[in-house]
């Protein structure tokens, strides 16, 4: 599900406000930068009120963040619904026990990894990223939580790569996002 396809005139502030970098971080890559919404704040601010809008009634207990810019968009969000924040970070960033999800990459391997503890069975999670490619963050994030025995309700994400297929790739979890970039 999109909410770019709304009639919502915070969606098309919200898109004027991410910034365009070519051939970042290597040549062919259109790269979609959130710093600039955040240097608006009422975009910044409508990002979070359009999630908490659609996530507040949802029952969500868990609102997953995945490192780094998850962690921007997540935090807001879990406090304005009533959720707990579960940061998922990369390797070695988390002391105490871990929980790991290797996964693919275009460019080769990663890991995400979460706390032991830090989601119990049953708990219904909201995974929260900037930007959906390919997909391969995002499944590494829904398999971490449900090995753990959450059930993942949504993902959502600012940014939707449309060519890339990443939605393909979700297992057929829904995905909200407000803008598309081609």
């Amino acid at each position: 599900m999109s909410a770019c396809n709304g009639d919502d005139p915070r969606l098309r502030h919200i898109k004027t406000t991410i910034g365009v970098v070519p051939n970042f971080p290597k040549p062919g890559i259109m790269f979609q930068d959130i710093t600039t919404l955040l240097l608006d704040p009422k975009a910044f601010k409508d990002t979070i009120d359009l999630f908490v809008e659609r996530y507040k009634s949802k029952n969500i207990s868990v609102v997953a963040g995945i490192e780094a810019r998850g962690f921007i968009f997540g935090p807001p969000i879990a406090l304005a619904i009533g959720a707990k924040f579960v940061p998922l970070r990369k390797p070695r960033k988390l002391p105490g026990q871990v929980i790991s999800e290797e996964y693919e990459l275009e460019y080769g391997r990663d890991c995400l990894e979460m706390h032991v503890g830090a989601v119990k069975p049953g708990e219904h999670a909201l995974v929260v990223d900037d930007l959906v490619a390919t997909g391969g963050t995002l499944c590494a994030a829904m398999n971490l939580l449900e090995r753990a025995g959450a059930e993942v309700v949504e993902c959502a994400c600012v940014i939707e790569l449309p060519d890339l297929k990443g939605r393909e790739r979700l297992k057929g979890k829904p995905l909200y996002i407000l803008v598309e970039a081609h």
